[in-house]
């Protein structure tokens, strides 16, 4: 329950940061939700705007093609900003990071 209203936090966060993921953390709150309390659950799955999406990466595995070239996007502006305010070793870390949630991202079925 706990990581459940961190995560609805942190995605509330994200409706106004723009580098921070929204529907990430409403999906892993709805997973959170699921056993601890299934009414709020239910309520983030039937959200007119949230809903939609995370139903069809739960159900299908599927990843709107806007989120990808936007989440994508994201990824590479945030990797490059990184790679020239870091020094030594630390200025790779976030752009492989990165790299590995991109490659994730762009293999899931697109609607």
């Amino acid at each position: 329950m706990l990581a459940g209203l961190l995560c609805v936090g942190l995605g509330i966060v994200g409706m106004f940061v723009p580098v921070m993921p929204t529907v990430v953390f409403f999906l892993i709150a709805a997973i959170c939700f699921a056993k601890s309390n299934p009414a709020w659950e239910a309520r983030i799955m039937n959200h007119p705007k949230l809903g939609p999406p995370i139903k069809a990466f739960r159900e299908r595995g599927v990843i709107g093609r806007r989120a990808k070239i936007a989440a994508v996007s994201a990824m590479a502006v945030s990797s490059v900003v990184s790679f020239f305010l870091l020094r030594g070793v630390w200025a790779y870390v976030p752009g492989a990071v990165c790299a590995l949630c991109a490659i994730f991202i762009l293999t899931r079925p697109s609607e």
